[in-house]
This record gives structure tokens, sequence and C-alpha cells, in this order.
């Protein structure tokens, strides 16, 4: 039996090129996968699927206005996660391509976190895991709050 898994989300962004540099700085063995031009409802747009050959994210361009923020209680996605080799490494490369940490994440004895913010568009969150075992790595010993660095 095959198990449904999430492939791709399809996000708007205001800087697709930023979006790139950030995402592939994060994910390096993340490539693009296919781009072109559209009609998007009377304005043209930008496009790319950026990803591996089993899950991507499809970007598009012409992003206006600004997203919620994470911090609001208005409707909408608040972040992405993504497990990453080594969070330090990560965080490193991000900050060296000049992407702030927004802030900390949870950290315990088998997972540790951070959140950046791809500009004021959306925020990723990068997590590093020291077990394999499911139980440990989703342990909920530690409040939300807690996780979120905000009381």
């Amino acid at each position: 039996m095959e198990l449904a898994y999430l492939e791709h989300v399809n996000i708007t962004v205001s800087d697709l090129d930023r979006a790139v540099r950030f995402i592939q700085t994060a994910i390096p063995h993340w490539k693009i996968r296919g781009r072109g031009k559209m009609d998007w409802f009377g304005a043209e747009i930008d496009w790319l699927h950026i990803g591996d050959d089993f899950a991507y994210i499809a970007l598009q361009s012409g992003g206006i206005g600004e997203a919620p923020g994470w911090k609001t209680h208005l409707v909408g996605v608040k972040h992405l996660g993504f497990v990453v080799p080594s969070l330090k490494d990560t965080m490193q490369n991000l900050e060296n391509a000049g992407f702030m940490l927004d802030h900390a994440g949870g950290s315990d004895t088998h997972r540790d976190s951070a959140y950046f913010m791809l500009g004021e568009d959306i925020q990723f969150e990068f997590v590093e895991y020291s077990s394999e075992l499911p139980a440990q790595r989703n342990g909920y010993a530690s409040s939300v709050a807690d996780a979120m660095g905000v009381s």
C-alpha cells in the first residue's frame, strides 16, 4: 500500500531570485526542475519548481502586499519546516549569504531548530534530529511556546 505524502507547495513571492538563492543555500541538492512564464489572471508571471525528484516548492513571481506575519492571528501559512543534516551548517550558510536568523526554535535531546525569514514573504524552519526513532523525533515534552521562543 502506497502512503500519501506532501509533494509540493505553491508560493507567490515578491523576489523570485532571492527565493531561489535562499532555498538553494539552505538545501544545496535542490535544483530548478522546470521554469517558464504564464498569464496569471491578467498578469504575466515567472514560475519555477525547485526541489529534487520527490518534492519541490512551486514558486511564482508577482507577489504584492505583505504576507501575514507569523506572530499574527491571520489565516495563512506560518512557516515551512525542513529537516537538514546539520542545523549549524545550514544556519552558517544562510547567514553567510545574507539571510539572518529570525529566532531560535525548540531544542531538546533529539531535536534542534531555527527559523529564518525569506524577506517578508514566508518563514522557514530548519530542524536537525539526532535520533531516527519516531518516538524520540516526535516527542512533545516541551511546549509549543517554548519551541517558538515566545512566552
